[in-house]
């Protein structure tokens, strides 16, 4: 299978973490920074949980669970991950299964955030430890000024549309405005 990469916006959504364990403890903090609601159901929770602005469901789950979700994550024992799976297909829900391919519909990559400048990387889901050293191995090439790069970018964007300069021949002017910012910074 060859994945359709996407950035999710869950800013006001509806997400469901099954299991809170600390795989599951993991991915809520994500969620919550990318503003979702998040609903955690288990049997027990951590105490991490417990501290965290979220909704909690002391049970198992169920599939009535997912109503009116966007997104599922399940960290849970493979069975309850199988079961959240065929409750989400029949909802037409993707589910995130953690580090188990086949209750997965969302696979989660390595992910660098920098200058608001978000770089995922994804195996699939079949090599987990690859996409995090691949994570590890961008975040130390990327520039600390990252954020500069995409303020520039955001400076010369409604230009280039009031222009209606075709996006393909927007990236060498890109990388001219760029090498003018460094310019500018090399003559002060």
């Amino acid at each position: 299978m060859n994945p359709f990469p996407a950035f999710l916006l869950l800013e006001g959504r509806s997400v469901l973490v099954v299991g809170a364990g600390p795989v599951a403890t993991s991915k809520i903090g994500s969620l919550l920074e990318a503003g979702a609601r998040v609903t955690v159901v288990a049997p027990q929770m951590l105490p991490e949980v417990e501290t965290l602005p979220v909704t909690r469901v002391r049970r198992a789950f169920v599939p009535e669970d997912l109503d009116g979700c966007w997104f599922v994550v399940a960290a849970a024992t493979p069975e309850v991950n199988l079961l959240v799976a065929r409750a989400a297909g029949e909802k037409h829900v993707f589910v995130n299964a953690v580090d188990d391919l086949a209750a997965a519909t969302a696979y989660l990559g390595g992910v660098v955030r920098r200058g608001g400048v978000t770089v995922a990387i994804s195996t699939g889901g079949s090599a987990p430890a690859l996409a995090g050293l691949l994570r590890e191995a961008l975040d130390s090439l990327l520039p600390d000024d990252l954020g500069e790069w995409k303020a520039e970018a955001e400076r010369q964007r409604p230009v280039w549309r009031a222009e209606r300069v075709p996006i393909a021949e927007r990236r060498p002017l890109l990388l001219r405005a760029l090498q003018k910012l460094y310019g500018d910074r090399s003559a002060a």
